[in-house]
């Protein structure tokens, strides 16, 4: 393979391989096509999306190519088909697999999800579980600049088995109360780092899954939604843990949750170990600081309710502002594998203009400088 930094790209222009930017026209045929004149040439290629609306059908990007160092530069809007059963029974809306070396500069991505929500919110069961808009699986150095996904009909961006992602200036919206649309999802990765990015979602702004390390988060805004959650851990009884994650520099503006840490009650190997939260600004949050060992929904397979997932050394540093509830600091961990090396260091919460309670179920741990609630541990 030649080195692709130093030559000259190549640009696709989609609109002249039959894309067309009224909305309308199924473009899906154009896109690949571009993708597969960039990815079987030496040479780096940038395929341009120019100004404008073009629908796409589900679509899949794979390698390997021939270089790495694939750019889609867009300047429109891609738009997902109206009609949620068109590709509500699809994984991915948009699915990057076994690439190597694309980035994805600007555009909009809409997924039309609100009438999929709204079947859901009436039928339930009966309406397709949704495509998540954008997927990268099995895939390294990856970067996504500048990029908004609207409306998904579940979750917005997946990050799967994926080694070196960098995301920033990313802008995430959805309705407060769409389902299960939970903003950027990490798992089964390394070296994923999230930066300069604000997300409003109906689930969780950015969710951490089995199988994360060396993952940095660093100035999100997440509001509204579920916080920035690590789980839920221990669904399944063998399950590779999170460590090493860093989230420093975010506000939680009327969320569910701001930092949570979630498992199943249930036998599991996960873990999650060395978690720093630093710098968070709390905005009338509901749970602001919360480890909940005991999620089963609808209390089904949870044989005694007891975690086998062993949390340790967590770090809350300079976390400040004000709690919707009573208990702001909640760590209700499991009696079979406390939470051990909890530090709590300088935390400000407040519950309307009083000290707000924590709460502390099998955990140990430490605190240093001012901590308000008192702690429990």
């Amino acid at each position: 393979m030649i080195n692709s930094a130093k030559a000259t790209p190549v640009t696709y222009n989609v609109a002249s391989l039959g894309a067309k930017a009224d909305g309308k026209t199924d473009s899906t045929k154009a896109f690949l096509s571009a993708w597969a004149k960039a990815c079987a040439s030496m040479n780096p290629g940038v395929i341009y999306v120019p100004a404008g609306t073009f629908f796409l059908r589900d679509v899949v990007f794979s390698g390997p190519c021939k270089n790495n160092a694939i750019t889609f530069r867009i300047a429109g809007t891609l738009v997902a088909p109206s009609d949620y059963r068109v590709i509500g029974n699809e994984a991915y809306w948009i699915f990057f697999h076994h690439v190597n070396g694309v980035t994805i500069s600007g555009g909009i991505l809409d997924g039309q999800g609100t009438a999929l929500w709204a079947c859901k919110a009436s039928h339930g069961e009966s309406c397709p579980s949704g495509a998540t808009t954008l997927g990268f699986s099995d895939s390294n150095n990856i970067v996504v600049n500048g990029l908004a996904s609207l409306n998904s009909q579940i979750f917005h961006i997946v990050i799967n088995d994926c080694q070196n992602v960098q995301m920033q200036g990313v802008r995430v919206s959805a309705s407060g109360n769409s389902p299960n649309t939970d903003g950027i999802h990490v798992q089964m990765s390394s070296g994923v780092t999230i930066l300069n990015s604000k997300i409003a979602t109906g689930d969780d702004c950015v969710s951490i899954g089995p199988g994360t390390s060396n993952l940095w988060i660093e100035s999100v805004a997440c509001g509204p939604g579920h916080g920035i959650s690590i789980g839920s851990l221990g669904k399944e009884q063998e399950e590779a843990g999170v460590q090493n994650v860093t989230v420093k520099t975010v506000t939680f503006t009327g969320t569910q949750n701001g930092l949570r840490i979630k498992s199943w009650g249930r036998p599991s190997t996960g873990f999650a170990r060395d978690i720093l939260f630093q710098h968070a600004t709390m905005v009338n949050v509901e749970n602001p600081i919360v480890i909940d060992q005991h999620y089963c929904p609808d209390n089904k397979g949870c044989p005694g309710q007891v975690s086998g997932v062993q949390i340790s050394d967590v770090t809350y540093e300079d976390i400040h502002g004000t709690s919707a509830t009573e208990v702001a600091v909640k760590f209700d961990c499991s009696p079979e594998h406390p939470c051990s090396e909890i530090k709590l260091e300088d935390v400000k919460l407040t519950y309307k203009n009083q000290a707000a309670e924590s709460s502390c179920s099998h955990a140990d741990g430490t605190t240093e400088g001012v901590v308000q609630p008192t702690s429990c541990l």
